[in-house]
């Protein structure tokens, strides 16, 4: 486990596929999460995922999103492809329990993760993608020190029109300047 000030970073257990099926299933979530259409995800394809999941297995790492006090499960960040070579990796986030957007555990959540991957696996760059309409996403990569790179014009079709994606990432000395 990976402690911050609000959330810890875990691996994923078989008690939260419910709870995770229940977020994925969101209307109001999925429309931040997919690129393609948004689909119910039924429990059994939630499940084969969580149990596909081994840490490391090709550089990608999945940890489930807990509040500190109680340990109760909130989401999931991930890091979802990574190039050892030119040490940068892609990396998503979801918290999924409405009551915690906006109150810091997002921006708890992806220092930690963050941190795991400059000193840990030893990334130059960490990079993701936020459709252009998911303000409250902006901003918190933002305020962790994220950078627009460039944006992908009417790169997604949702609810009857098209939106930007923006790409936007955050290099090592850039992320330990804000952080020392």
């Amino acid at each position: 486990m990976y402690k911050g000030k609000l959330v810890e970073l875990r691996a994923y257990k078989e008690e939260d596929i419910e709870i995770a099926t229940n977020f994925i299933n969101d209307e109001e979530i999925k429309k931040f999460l997919c690129l393609g259409v948004p689909f119910p995800m039924t429990k059994w394809e939630e499940e084969a995922w969580v149990k596909s999941r081994k840490a490391g297995a090709d550089f990608t790492y999945d940890f489930a999103v807990c509040d500190l006090k109680d340990g109760k499960y909130i989401g999931g960040c991930s890091i979802n492809e990574a190039n050892i070579k030119n040490k940068n990796c892609t990396i998503g986030i979801m918290i999924g329990d409405k009551d915690y957007w906006s109150k810091g555990y997002g921006t708890d959540a992806l220092n930690i993760l963050i941190k795991f991957i400059f000193e840990e696996l030893n990334m130059e760059k960490v990079k993701l993608s936020v459709f252009g309409f998911n303000e409250r996403a902006k901003a918190c990569y933002k305020k962790i020190g994220f950078k627009e790179e460039g944006t992908f014009k009417k790169e997604i079709f949702r609810n009857g029109k098209y939106h930007d994606e923006i790409r936007m990432a955050i290099f090592r000395e850039e992320w330990q300047d804000k952080n020392i």
